[in-house]
């Protein structure tokens, strides 16, 4: 009786470290995917400049961009539940990643301006789309989901770091759309590895590959996609969840967008202002990393409120302390303690919302966020046609302080309703 017993033990633990590879490979095509997304916000802040010499626009028509996109990203957080409820997880995942490869196939040809516009309405469905399924697959996990939303919102910041470290030599090369190739190439890879790891299938199905079964409670086979998002949207704490999405977010990329135009034209920085949108991504990454013990500490809710704070404290040194090098590190330092904030916020919905309700509503606060992050660029650069791009900081700062006043409406820790 020993062998047997023996024998299966030894083929639960072959069993069970199988299911922590496919697990470790899911998470890295996820991670992956995260690093796109971040790839593509870091890159309009180095190549705005450009786009506005070559398409001879200013700053209300270059930040049309931004108007599409949101467009897109409304539109992808729109249909992400109902497609999510017809054809599942991996076939969305795959239709977010093929909108990405065409989209930067176009762009890279240099489209005249209102065709290179329409573009990013296409990029916005499928980053949507993308977001949303990735962000609701870590946030299910039953194994450390809380370090795993940091580590996967921790890619969003190494893309963006390294995007302007290469937009900026593109930005100063005759074929500046060239750049655009180089993000296909990303796209590619990112569409072959969500094909090649998750095979079109259903979100449980790919849990059932790690050894993640859902719990009788948990399954949700009799709900529409129509019934989820009627009831999701009915919720208001999902709404307050969006609306600070929608300012962080947008608040993040603003930054990130239009921080080299204010360093060149404020500071009289040069061509290589670029590398500051670096830095600011850079911060935001490695406090996604190495913020985690403070958050531990203080507790997710006053750990915001205090990064907010900081934050505003370091947008004052840079709208008043005239000094290029000082500005720079600034800025990074922002980015530092805005770098948890989101992972924060979407560990905050998968702890209060239902389950089966989690992936479309965290699809919808994704998605608002993303909407975010092409709306107050466009907002900034409307008023910066006016008022000149000196009123970056004031707005910075006002966009800080609705954020404060939004995460005090965001119901605190209740215990999830399954």
């Amino acid at each position: 009786m020993i062998a047997p017993q023996a024998e299966e033990s030894h083929g639960d633990l072959d069993k069970t470290r199988r299911n922590n590879l496919r697990g470790h490979v899911q998470f890295a095509a996820v991670w992956w995917t995260k690093c796109l997304n971040g790839w593509n916000d870091g890159t309009s802040g180095a190549l705005l400049p450009r786009m506005q010499a070559v398409y001879h626009v200013n700053f209300v028509v270059v930040s049309l961009i931004f108007v599409m996109a949101c467009l897109g990203f409304v539109v992808g957080a729109l249909i992400n539940v109902p497609l999510l409820d017809r054809i599942g997880f991996g076939k969305v995942l795959v239709i977010g990643a093929f909108c990405q490869v065409v989209v930067y196939a176009l762009q890279s040809a240099a489209l005249p301006f209102p065709a290179f516009v329409v573009t990013f309405a296409i990029n916005g469905v499928g980053i949507a789309l993308q977001d949303a399924q990735v962000t609701s697959y870590v946030a299910s996990l039953k194994d450390h989901p809380d370090i795993k939303m940091m580590i996967l919102q921790a890619a969003y910041g190494a893309g963006a770091l390294t995007a302007p470290l290469v937009a900026t030599q593109f930005s100063q090369m005759a074929h500046w759309s060239y750049f655009y190739l180089v993000s296909l190439g990303i796209a590619v890879t990112n569409l072959i590895v969500l094909w090649s790891v998750f095979r079109l299938k259903p979100l449980e199905a790919c849990f059932a590959q790690i050894g993640q079964l859902p719990e009788e409670h948990h399954r949700d086979t009799g709900r529409s996609g129509h019934n989820k998002m009627r009831q999701f949207l009915g919720m208001k704490t999902v709404h307050m969840l969006a609306a600070f999405a929608l300012v962080y977010v947008g608040t993040e990329v603003t930054i990130g967008g239009w921080i080299v135009t204010f360093i060149e034209q404020v500071r009289g920085g040069g061509a290589s202002s670029g590398y500051i949108s670096s830095g600011f991504f850079g911060g935001l990454m490695l406090g996604r990393l190495g913020l985690v013990w403070v958050n531990q500490k203080l507790g997710d809710r006053i750990s915001l409120y205090l990064y907010s704070c900081i934050a505003i404290g370091l947008e004052l040194v840079v709208w008043f302390v005239p000094s290029l090098i000082g500005g720079a590190v600034a800025v990074s330092l922002v980015g530092f303690v805005l770098g948890p904030m989101y992972p924060i916020l979407m560990n905050h919905t998968g702890r209060i919302l239902p389950r089966w309700l989690l992936s479309g509503s965290i699809g919808w606060i994704a998605g608002l966020g993303q909407a975010g992050s092409a709306l107050f660029p466009f907002m900034t650069g409307a008023v910066a046609n006016k008022a000149g791009i000196e009123s970056l900081q004031p707005m910075l700062l006002g966009f800080l302080g609705l954020m404060i006043g939004l995460w005090t409406l965001v119901p605190k820790d209740v215990r999830r309703p399954d």
